[in-house]
């Protein structure tokens, strides 16, 4: 096995935690134990992403709640990026037969592998984001995204003058076809005849790919486009400033990513969550579990690039915060996929 290079660790440490530019990557596969952050030897915490941590985005979200672990409970910390199922499995193991005690696998892609590799290693917790199978020492996350990708829905509904908007993702995956989902429904509840585009490019990590499928889909007329291209989602920005539309982040508030371009942002805010599941198996208390969270924990929000909010209408606005109260009380229930 590669071990992780120090200096890269640390330079996307830095990185992440200054939020987080394009560019930087973790070492493809780790010697888990070795070149670890934090000092509490008797609790170690891994994670597996699908992307670089510095991506603006889904992974780096992931990264921040690692990075809470690690202030909060004083627990020794390592990541790396796993994509195959070799790459993810391999790194389960390895994670795993080095004595850590939690390892999060952030994304749905992780969770049937967790399932194979947890019963040789009944003393440590496997978690992924998003899945739908558990055991003993296997739980998920499920961030309800799908509740502020409505409420973007929403504002993109109102405000498109074209009639046109557009999804643009990367690996097609149910957890990502849930959140379009609810983007398209958010849309139809205020404009019923707006046309919704949707399309994957098959990669979280081909920024050329992701500006040609946001390229192709303004010439269609779009004039708001949405993203879950993780590292990509610097071509759909690109795009969208090149054509002078707006674009809507995902995952973090990528507001500072694309200043003039990107209007609000569907957010997850993982820190509080990641620690407290990280409590749980610290103090021996985790049972598997599908733990769904949303709006009204305040894991999910949306947030205004306040640079371009002054543009958006007032009644725009009200409806945005009308929706999300009602989201919050339960008076709407936003549709999601169960998977």
């Amino acid at each position: 096995m590669v071990p992780t290079r120090p200096i890269l660790q640390v330079l996307c440490l830095v990185a992440s935690s200054a939020v987080l530019a394009f560019g930087c990557q973790s070492a493809d596969k780790p010697t888990p134990g070795k070149n670890t952050a934090g000092g509490d030897a008797e609790f170690r915490v891994a994670l597996l992403t699908p992307g670089p941590v510095n991506d603006s985005g889904w992974s780096a979200i992931a990264y921040d709640g690692l990075l809470g672990i690690q202030e909060v409970l004083g627990a020794r910390i390592n990541n790396v990026v796993a994509v195959t199922p070799q790459e993810i499995k391999d790194n389960l193991r390895s994670y795993a037969q080095e004595g850590f005690d939690l390892i999060i696998g952030h994304g749905f892609e992780y969770n049937q592998h967790n399932m194979e590799i947890a019963p040789d290693f009944p003393k440590t917790v496997f978690v992924s984001s998003s899945g739908s199978e558990t055991a003993p020492n296997v739980g998920t996350f499920r961030f309800y995204l799908e509740q502020a990708m409505y409420v973007a829905g929403v504002v993109a509904g109102r405000m498109t003058k074209s009639n046109v908007v557009g999804m643009v993702g990367g690996p097609e995956v149910p957890s990502i076809d849930s959140t379009f989902d609810a983007f398209e429904q958010g849309v139809h509840a205020v404009n019923p005849n707006c046309k919704v585009l949707r399309a994957y490019t098959g990669s979280g990590e081909d920024v050329g790919a992701a500006k040609q499928q946001s390229l192709a889909f303004i010439d269609q007329g779009a004039d708001f486009l949405v993203h879950q291209a993780n590292a990509a989602a610097q071509g759909v920005f690109e795009a969208c400033k090149e054509r002078g539309i707006y674009a809507i982040g995902t995952n973090s508030d990528q507001a500072s990513a694309a200043p003039d371009t990107v209007l609000l942002s569907a957010v997850i805010v993982a820190r509080p969550a990641f620690i407290k599941l990280a409590e749980d198996v610290r103090n021996g208390e985790y049972k598997g579990e599908i733990r769904l969270t949303g709006l009204s924990d305040g894991a999910v929000d949306v947030r205004w690039n306040e640079t371009l909010k002054a543009k958006v209408p007032a009644d725009v606005l009200k409806a945005a915060e009308e929706t999300m109260e009602k989201i919050r009380s339960g008076e709407l229930v936003v549709k999601k996929r169960e998977f």
